[in-house]
């Protein structure tokens, strides 16, 4: 289920929400965004929920659409 706030970074800012493994680092997040998916990152910036879980916003390069992307999962 898409968030209202993942919904307006993805339309106004090109960005992808992903929960993402606590460990993880933004480089590594950033490696498997763009092998996984093809595409350039500009910039990842994490978060803990307060449900105790990390959320990456991806920050994709302008010839990328996040809504073009997130259209492949099926999910719109």
């Amino acid at each position: 289920m898409m968030g209202e706030k993942a919904t307006m970074l993805r339309e106004k800012e090109n960005i992808l929400t992903f929960i993402v493994d606590k460990k993880s680092n933004k480089k590594e997040i950033k490696e498997a965004i763009e092998s996984l998916y093809n595409i350039k990152v500009l910039s990842v910036n994490t978060v803990i929920t307060t449900s105790g879980k990390k959320k990456a916003h991806i920050k994709l390069d302008p010839k990328h659409s996040a809504e073009e992307i997130i259209s492949h999962f099926g999910i719109m």
